[in-house]
């Protein structure tokens, strides 16, 4: 059960009000009254709640669901007690997914402004928003409607910020223009200087950092994560993108639509990728690299040179996931005759 210490619960809800969310058909259409107040695992569910069957190696298991309701697909109703009322759905992870979203919420903050907040006379903030205690809002900064700034967050001189965007507790918003929908989780760092120096007379001198970094539409950024400023050009975050916690984005780089960088990602300056690029944990990024759209990146992979769209890679240095699987049965091979040739 979802403790509704932290979650609000939008429930009950009717079956047939569950087929509708869920894109599902009752199969028994009596039942279509019934209701259902919360969402738990097969193993969990019990009276007036709902689970989701759709993992094939469940079967024995479904036998004993308890729930009074399971959305499942049409191919493993069968195995659902008779004593559970059946929803059926091409997809149950999809189900629940969007019976989730309507179950359960966060205790969103009333429109408020805190009296410790500093906010810039110049600062223009739409309406029904939330100011937490101590956030700090510079000159000519301008945010959207219905949005949430918690604790601590400080957002620089000139940033823009659009309606229906999330600043987390303590993360710092700099150099910035962000479109809609966005949520920058706590402690993210936007916009502040890139790693740039040059050698001069035996010295690291800083290189200026002059440009910015725009933001598009529904993107998250997650927590502590950094995105830097570009050196002239600017940082580019495509529409839809979802940046994972500890990931660092250098300067000058630039994410098409919908890539998702997994945490521990670190891409160096001036990379460009593509629309709905996959990087597993812990993969880096030589610079100026151009990775192409639909490219997937294995987890802890090194990438030193470009990558063709569609193309899956793995491995340090990064190569066609055929040829790594290669590798790998070459050297347990050969590990494996070593130890043979020494009994």
């Amino acid at each position: 059960m979802v403790d509704t210490t932290f979650y609000k619960n939008n429930g009950p809800f009717t079956l047939q009000q569950v087929a509708e969310i869920c894109e599902a058909e009752l199969k028994d259409s009596s039942k279509a009254n019934m209701t259902v107040s919360d969402i738990a695992t097969m193993e969990k569910a019990g009276e007036n709640e709902i689970c989701f069957f759709y993992d094939k190696k469940a079967k024995e298991a479904a036998g004993k669901i308890g729930a009074t309701a399971c959305l499942t697909t049409p191919e493993l109703a069968a195995f659902v007690p008779e004593s559970v009322v059946v929803l059926v759905c091409a997809n149950p992870k999809l189900a629940f997914l969007k019976l989730n979203c309507r179950f359960y919420g966060e205790y969103d903050p009333k429109p408020d402004v805190a009296p410790s907040a500093r906010i810039h006379p110049s600062a223009i903030i739409g309406q029904n928003c939330y100011i937490g205690e101590h956030v700090v809002i510079g000159e000519n900064v301008k945010i959207g409607e219905n949005c949430v700034i918690e604790a601590g967050a400080v957002i620089h001189r000139g940033c823009q910020i659009g309606s229906n965007c999330r600043i987390g507790a303590s993360a710092t918003i700099a150099y910035c223009i962000m479109g809609n929908d966005c949520y920058i989780y706590s402690g993210a760092r936007i916009g502040l200087d890139g790693f740039g120096f040059m050698m001069v007379a035996g010295q690291h001198k800083r290189i200026p950092q002059v440009g910015r970094v725009i933001i598009g539409n529904d993107v998250e950024v997650g927590a502590n994560s950094c995105i830097d400023r570009g050196a002239l050009d600017d940082t580019v975050i495509g529409d839809g993108c979802r940046i994972d916690n500890l990931v660092q984005v250098a300067h000058n780089d630039k994410l098409g639509r919908g890539c998702v960088l997994v945490a521990m990602t670190g891409i160096a300056g001036s990379c460009t990728f593509g629309d709905y690029v996959v990087c597993g944990g812990q993969t880096g990024f030589a610079d100026h690299l151009h990775i192409g759209s639909g490219a997937q990146i294995g987890a802890q992979s090194g990438l030193m040179r470009d990558v063709e769209p569609g193309t899956i890679v793995m491995g340090t240095p990064a190569v066609p996931i055929k040829d790594f699987m290669r590798q790998v049965a070459y050297l347990q091979k050969a590990a494996n005759g070593d130890r043979a040739s020494k009994k």
